[in-house]
């Protein structure tokens, strides 16, 4: 029998989370310590997905506390899709994903987890990758620790784009 482990569900599945005072998208550019930062750039942050839908899911979030894209300015909404693009160029380098899913969870109606702050997700798919773990089991197989998935997109940023933009 094979046996599949991912020991950092269990936090998420016990509902266990770190306190944090105020919005954790506030405070997790100004937090001491490794945060899962991939990049950062004038108005936006890249950031890995705690609880990933699939390898690589990462979030790209506004420094500014705002619930919708529409309160962005011009500048900061070309700066949220220019850093998209570099993103998929990142992802699809390590991974070699040939496909992605992007988008934003508006309202907690419509998922969203954390509603007031806005933030735009990317997921890299790959033909094939649902599951009967994921259709039967309602469970996601990640195939690689968050850590090491942080040290080698991080590592494939700074090769295609150096490190301008971060702080």
């Amino acid at each position: 029998m094979d046996h599949l482990w991912s020991p950092w569900r269990m936090a998420y599945i016990r509902g266990e989370k770190q306190p944090v005072e105020g919005c954790i998208f506030c405070a997790l550019p100004h937090t001491e310590g490794e945060q899962q930062i991939i990049a950062r750039s004038q108005f936006v942050y890249v950031t890995l997905n705690l609880y990933p839908y699939n390898n690589g899911h990462v979030m790209i979030v506004p420094y500014a506390h705002i619930d919708t894209s529409e309160a962005l300015s011009v500048e900061a909404l070309t700066d949220l899709m220019l850093t998209t693009n570099k993103t998929l160029g990142a992802l699809r380098k390590l991974y070699g994903a040939p496909a992605f899913n992007m988008g934003a969870n508006l309202g907690r109606a419509a998922g969203a987890g954390i509603a007031d702050h806005f933030h735009f997700h990317i997921v890299p798919r790959w033909a094939g990758d649902s599951n009967f773990m994921t259709t039967i089991g309602d469970t996601r197989v990640i195939p690689d620790t968050l850590d090491n998935t942080y040290r080698e997109l991080k590592a494939v940023w700074a090769e295609l784009y150096g490190t301008e933009g971060q702080s």
